[in-house]
């Protein structure tokens, strides 16, 4: 039977650990409160060389929408030294900056306030690739996230009609892709395909539907590891129609056929839907 002594001792260390559990838990509740949210919503994006990016970062404090008057936003580059960019005291910090971002970089600065901690890449390079990590730290903010950017090149193709065929061309592409026709019911067709180099690194794409031409609409895939553009070109006698959709996966190095056939002939359906009779 336990002496008297031990159960005070007993009792006591079972008060010191039930405290301390409730003291811990307090502040994890006041450290959630205090540091409200700092997120992407996109944190996979992909570049197209030589033209500008946004790498989305968004910071909200758990007590709802607010202005933030005194804001601080560092963007850092995995395997990079220095930083990218650093805003501090409501100006930009570039004492620090790696000169691969010099005068390529900046925020948006009239919505910073309103919880926009965005970069903008200007003129996007192969180098740029790469994880990309934006820190705030405001009034109840603060955390970092994280966005993963890929470069590709990619352009919509351009139509035209030449002896019964029709002709696509796209200015830039990178990685070299694949390309495919599909009929308005989603049959794959003939066709011929060439990639012409240029000096920047990127091909030219040129295909030739070889199947012969109606005045209907075709599907022209274009499509790498990381971008896909379909296009629709709408043949009638005299002119040649054109829209072009683009998916992008940076986060797979392959292209999921499966999902890009189910959504050209869901594109395909909904166009025969839209020209049925009534």
């Amino acid at each position: 039977m336990a002496s008297i002594g031990q159960i005070i001792f007993g009792s006591m260390i079972f008060l010191i650990v039930v405290i301390s559990g409730l003291i811990v838990f307090i502040l994890a509740i006041a450290f959630s409160v205090s540091q409200g949210t700092v997120e992407s919503r996109s944190p996979s994006a992909v570049g197209n060389l030589a033209d500008d990016v946004v790498l989305d970062c968004r910071f909200l404090s758990n007590s709802g929408n607010e202005q933030f008057s005194d804001v601080s936003i560092t963007w850092l580059k995995d395997s990079v030294s220095g930083v990218v960019y650093e805003y501090k005291n409501k100006a930009a910090q570039l004492q620090g900056q790696n000169t691969q971002f010099k005068n390529r970089v900046q925020l948006f600065s009239d919505a910073i306030s309103m919880g926009n901690a965005s970069l903008l890449l200007r003129n996007v390079k192969l180098e740029d690739e790469g994880v990309y990590r934006c820190s705030v730290n405001a009034p109840k903010v603060s955390g970092t996230t994280s966005v993963n950017l890929r470069v590709a090149a990619f352009s919509a193709p351009t139509f035209t009609q030449q002896n019964g065929s029709l002709l696509a061309q796209a200015l830039k592409w990178f990685p070299q892709p694949e390309v495919s026709w599909l009929s308005q019911t989603g049959q794959l067709l003939n066709s011929s395909n060439q990639f012409i180099s240029s000096t920047a690194g990127t091909v030219q794409v040129v295909s030739v539907l070889e199947d012969p031409v109606k005045d209907e609409t075709y599907t022209c895939l274009i499509q790498n590891s990381l971008v896909k553009a379909i296009s629709e070109a709408t043949v009638t006698a005299n002119s040649v129609t054109e829209r072009t959709y683009f998916i992008f996966s940076a986060a797979s190095t392959e292209v999921p056929s499966l999902q890009i056939l189910l959504t050209v002939i869901l594109i395909l359906s909904a166009n025969q839907y839209v020209l049925s009779p009534v």
